[in-house]
């Protein structure tokens, strides 16, 4: 969907709403292990996404979160 940008963080370690633990345990192989998805873009553009999200998604947390982006692109590069 051309969205600016995004990143996706996997936790080793979380719980929901149920307070069940979801671990990476050696002996317990797990399939709903805790997952944050971070996308960056404008708030028109989210909004149009969260649709397809909500296809996607079974259970889970969603926010939205106005931020001040200080750069974005390439750094200058330092001598």
């Amino acid at each position: 969907m051309h969205l600016a940008g995004a990143t996706i963080l996997r936790g080793p370690l979380g719980f929901g709403r149920s307070s069940r633990l979801h671990t990476t345990k050696i002996l317990r192989l797990s399939e709903d292990l805790p997952i944050v998805v971070e996308i960056v873009d404008t708030e028109e553009k989210i909004e149009g996404f969260l649709p397809e999200l909500d296809k996607l998604m079974g259970s889970g947390l969603i926010t939205l979160e106005k931020v001040k982006v200080l750069r974005y692109g390439d750094a200058p590069a330092h001598p």
